[in-house]
């Protein structure tokens, strides 16, 4: 395969990838939250919730995955092991593992057995977001990247993530006992 198709179609992989993890996430907050809905509204939103995740998580998310790491392997032929390829692949894996994890938090909302809140569910879904900037500097910058003034800057936009979503769930919560 040429090498320029080999990274266009590794490339759309990861944005399919991508678009799968960060709308699975948020899926799953809706899903979770659904719980403290009355009856009937919970039964017919949790099949919905339930039918949207595996659509996305069979149809877009698990494709975006096997064709960004099939094309990634691909390209090694062509670029071999430079350094900054250690640094993205040790990414790639904990992305992988992120995606397994996913899966699994899935199941366990289809079977009523997610013990993780609504508010970590958000701050979950807050993990891809930090992995894609990771991985497109070490990708762009390659060896220029000076790793820990980079860590320390990812500790920063991971915080004030963490920061942001307290923040809105005080703010939901203030709204919802204001409407009441």
């Amino acid at each position: 395969m040429d090498l320029l198709v080999m990274k266009s179609l590794h490339i759309i992989g990861v944005v399919v990838w991508f678009a799968g993890l960060f709308y699975i996430g948020r899926l799953f907050v809706y899903h979770k939250e659904v719980e403290d809905r009355p009856e009937t509204e919970r039964e017919v939103l949790t099949a919905q919730f339930a039918l949207m995740e595996k659509r996305l998580w069979f149809a877009i998310t698990w494709p975006g995955m096997v064709v960004t790491l099939l094309m990634g392997f691909g390209l090694l032929r062509y670029y071999g092991f430079p350094s900054w390829l250690h640094a993205k692949l040790l990414l790639v894996v904990v992305l992988v593992g992120y995606h397994l994890l996913c899966g699994r938090l899935r199941k366990q909302l289809l079977a009523g057995q997610c013990s993780w809140s609504g508010k970590q569910l958000r701050m979950f879904n807050e993990v891809p977001s930090l992995l894609l900037i990771a991985i497109v500097f070490a990708v762009v910058l390659k060896d220029q990247l000076s790793w820990p003034i980079f860590i320390g800057i990812l500790v920063g936009v991971g915080v004030l993530m963490g920061v942001m979503v307290q923040y809105l769930a005080k703010r939901r919560k203030r709204k919802a006992s204001s409407a009441s």
